[in-house]
């Protein structure tokens, strides 16, 4: 009976075969069904057992594969950790930055479980197709790198470079003028792509006009492509609020902007929310002449990365 289980289950293994530690797709009751029409007298139970002692477990996927990695990955991995550290040595502002998954708003299931009163969960629609009429929320997070806090601005329209810049904006005026009265610079960290991709013009025309209007020196190091996981703000901040709205329908812009800033850690993660009800236009265009104007100078070590925008004075 095991030569037969083996056989079944040899089709549906993952991974490598040789590995101590294999897992299959099909259900204990369909390999017992099979079995039993085959000749043999065994339950679901049984089998389970038999899986078990085989070596098989059953295992979701695992992201694990991060595909092409630039040859200069780790270093710089290594230069935004010293530019990091820089900024909080001299207590400068050091900000970690990024587009939240985009929610669409309406009564509709949202992974996760809540306590309810038993036999009563909460009725959502049967489907989850977008609702034109309400619209989508676009959290835009800023991170505090060295006080563990957060402003986050929810948006009604698109994520663009000017939102995202916008977001900063925002988070300077609330939160980071107060908290560095004598800043004078602002490292900011970002993936290589969305909204703040270096590659896109109104990025760095937008944070010319921040950079202008604060007097700010701005700093910004983007991660290598293909490694926005290890952006600070994915696992200090985006993680925490998917955990806190769970099981909860995002019904409107104003329960995500009071779920998001009602988040909170053992560790004194402390958020702050905003409504930006701002329209922002999809593929907006700076010409050469504005480019110009923005006043970037670039590191030595991939430029394309890593840069400054000095302010206009």
């Amino acid at each position: 009976m095991i030569d037969s289980l083996e056989a079944l289950i040899e089709s549906g293994t993952r991974g490598d075969p040789c590995s101590p530690l294999r897992w299959t797709c099909k259900s204990t009751r369909t390999l017992a069904r099979e079995l039993t029409r085959q000749g043999y007298q065994v339950s679901s139970t049984k089998i389970g057992q038999l899986l078990r002692t085989q070596g098989y477990s059953l295992q979701a996927n695992r992201k694990t594969i991060e595909g092409k990695q630039h040859p200069d990955r780790d270093a710089q991995f290594e230069h935004i950790s010293k530019r990091v550290s820089a900024f909080l040595r001299t207590r400068q502002p050091a900000i970690s930055i990024d587009t939240k998954k985009k929610e669409p708003l309406g009564n509709m299931k949202n992974a996760g479980r809540i306590y309810r009163p038993k036999g009563k969960p909460t009725k959502v629609t049967t489907h989850d197709f977008p609702d034109r009429k309400l619209g989508k929320a676009v959290p835009y997070g800023v991170y505090d790198i060295a006080l563990n806090e957060a402003g986050v601005s929810v948006g009604v329209s698109h994520d663009t470079a000017e939102f995202a810049v916008a977001a900063i904006d925002r988070w300077w005026k609330r939160m980071g003028k107060k908290r560095y009265p004598a800043a004078k610079r602002l490292l900011i960290t970002a993936d290589c792509g969305g909204s703040n991709s270096p590659r896109t013009r109104l990025w760095r025309w937008a944070l010319q006009q921040f950079a202008t209007k604060t007097g700010l020196k701005i700093e910004v190091c983007h991660y290598p492509p293909g490694t926005s996981k290890w952006n600070k703000i994915e696992h200090r901040l985006f993680c925490h609020i998917t955990r806190n709205w769970q099981g909860v329908p995002l019904e409107s812009h104003e329960i995500v902007v009071n779920l998001i800033g009602s988040t909170k850690t053992e560790e004194g993660l402390e958020v702050h929310a905003w409504l930006d009800k701002s329209k922002y236009e999809k593929s907006k265009k700076v010409s050469d002449d504005r480019l110009a104007e923005v006043q970037i100078k670039r590191n030595t070590f991939h430029g394309e990365w890593n840069y400054q925008i000095l302010p206009i004075k």
